[in-house]
Formats: C-alpha cells, structure tokens, sequence
C-alpha cells in the first residue's frame, strides 16, 4: 500500500482553534494572490489576505472563509493565524448580502475609510461567492 504524505495544518483566530488536522494539501489567498503547500514545503511566512481556504485531507476537502492573518510553515506544519474562520457551509447569504450593502454605503472621508470599505466589500462578496459555491 502507498504511503500517503501528510503534514499538520491548523486554523487559529483570537477566539478559538478552528481546525487542526493531517492535510494533503491546503490552498490559502495569500496578500498578493493565491498559494498551495504540499508536504515537506521549504520553510515560509507570508501575509494573509481575504478570500477561500481550501483544505485536502485524506480523500476529502473543506472550503474556509478567512480574514487575513498571517501563514507559516516549519518542520511539516501550516499554521493559520487570521482574525476571522468559517466553514463555508456556514456562511448564510442573507447576512453576506446585507454586509456587502453596508459597506457599499460605507463614506469615504480620507484614504483611511476607503482602505476599510474595500477590505469590508471584499470580505462580503468573497462571502457571497462561498455561499453560491461552497466547492
């Protein structure tokens, strides 16, 4: 039988652990575009950015919503700091389609308003996209 590499990955917020076990493979929006880590990868840190995190775990994948943080990888283990993790079956659409409503009405006084109101459309339309395609 064929040995099946795997390496430890775990998802932490402030409030909880959200996930932690042996994956195949983990997809995870990175500041500056999408990044894949398979096992045994070379050492990394990178800055998160907003957007889907995908999780192969022996045979089977779970789709996370996550809100930047910070990824690293050392001796065979991804860990996962972000503000905010949900499984993407939990998100719902209506509250997703009223967070894109209010942070399209967000003013934009200085370039500091603006900067939040574009992270709050992202994180509700990358919502919007998990709930119409949870996959």
């Amino acid at each position: 039988m064929a040995r099946i590499d795997t390496f430890q990955c775990s998802v932490i917020t402030p409030e909880r652990s959200v996930l932690d076990c042996a994956a195949t493979f983990v997809a995870f929006p990175a500041h500056d575009g999408e990044m894949g880590v398979l096992p045994h990868r070379a050492p990394l840190v990178c800055k998160l950015g907003i957007g889907p995190l995908r999780v192969d775990s022996l045979g089977k994948t779970e789709i996370y919503f996550i809100d930047g943080g910070f990824a690293q990888m050392l001796d065979n283990r991804l860990t996962i700091l972000t503000e905010q993790a949900k499984r993407a079956s939990e998100l719902k659409r209506g509250p997703a389609e009223e967070a894109l409503a209010q942070a399209r009405a967000m003013p934009i006084p200085d370039d500091q308003a603006f900067d939040a109101r574009q992270r709050a459309v992202k994180r509700a339309q990358v919502q919007l996209r998990l709930v119409r395609n949870p996959s």
